[in-house]
């Protein structure tokens, strides 16, 4: 009884031990594939040395021992560097020590602020126009090949139009998150509600509910999951466009750090930058799946 109680706790959290491992495996490859070879000074004189350090080939240690460098043998640096990185960053996120010096925990606040307001800007007219052309056949067909020419056009296309317009890249960049959010929700909205089944709508004229009530009672529940559906792909399609928005107005945030680290020639920073898009784009995705099981329903 105990052993099968064991192997139960065991095959429910066989995924996220695989998930370690996994990652275990990808460190170990990532760290041999940029390891640093130990130096070998033997039949080198002081000259070759002196000179060899004078161009950036070795280095010394804390101990005063010659070493290769790094940063001259591996273009790309291990994991140990990014820790490294990492924990420079982490051990004060909310510092700022200039214009354009502030701390990583900033950066992430002033991204989310930017996606956040865009997306929520684009959801609610995404939804409400969605809804309104749904529910006439006739709008829908007349409107779908707009729709459809316009969803596959990238945000950032759409910049120098918006930063020519508006004149500010705070904006822009928050139009640049909308535009990216705006036409899937948009399209699955529109489809979602063109597709419900007719006994619902039957059955709310029967009762004879009001058009307030039947849109709120049936054509939304009803169209949740298309909804939740489109809202998924216009997150990604956000927070994809966000980040290069940023390195291309030069507005502070994570996007402006992983282009300030790679002008630095810090390929460590990049990395560490990029490990924090990862991280909040998962967070922000994780909560938005708990917010879609609380307003979705699985049909028996």
């Amino acid at each position: 009884m105990a052993l099968n109680q064991f192997n139960l706790k065991l095959g429910k959290y066989a995924p996220y031990l695989l998930s370690i491992i996994i990652l275990g495996v990808l460190l170990l490859i990532w760290s041999g594939m940029t390891g640093i070879p130990k130096f070998d000074p033997s039949g080198l004189s002081e000259d070759d040395l002196m000179m060899q350090e004078m161009n950036g080939d070795i280095i010394r240690d804390e101990s005063g021992e010659y070493i290769n460098n790094p940063d001259k043998l591996s273009a790309i640096p291990g994991p140990g560097r990014v820790y490294d990185k990492a924990v420079t960053e982490l051990s004060a996120p909310f510092e700022k020590m200039g214009t354009n010096d502030h701390g990583i925990g900033w950066l992430v606040v002033y991204t989310l602020k930017r996606f956040l307001v865009g997306f929520l800007l684009a959801t609610v007219v995404a939804v409400f126009l969605g809804m309104l052309i749904g529910m006439s056949k006739t709008l829908l067909m007349a409107l779908n090949p707009f729709i459809q020419v316009l969803k596959p056009v990238s945000p950032l296309a759409w910049m120098p139009l918006l930063l020519y317009s508006v004149k500010d890249p705070y904006i822009t960049s928050v139009l640049v998150v909308f535009m990216a959010s705006l036409w899937p929700t948009m399209a699955n909205t529109a489809f979602g509600v063109s597709n419900i089944k007719k006994d619902y709508i039957r059955v709310s004229e029967m009762v004879e509910m009001s058009w307030f009530r039947r849109f709120y009672s049936v054509v939304l529940p009803a169209s949740a999951p298309a909804i939740f559906a489109g809202l998924r792909i216009s997150f990604g399609s956000a927070l994809v466009a966000v980040v290069p928005a940023e390195m291309l107005l030069g507005e502070l945030g994570v996007g402006y750090l992983s282009w300030i680290e790679w002008n630095n020639l810090d390929i460590a920073g990049v990395i560490f930058a990029i490990i924090v898009v990862g991280v909040v784009g998962f967070l922000l995705d994780y909560g938005l799946s708990k917010l879609a099981q609380r307003f979705t329903y699985v049909e028996a």
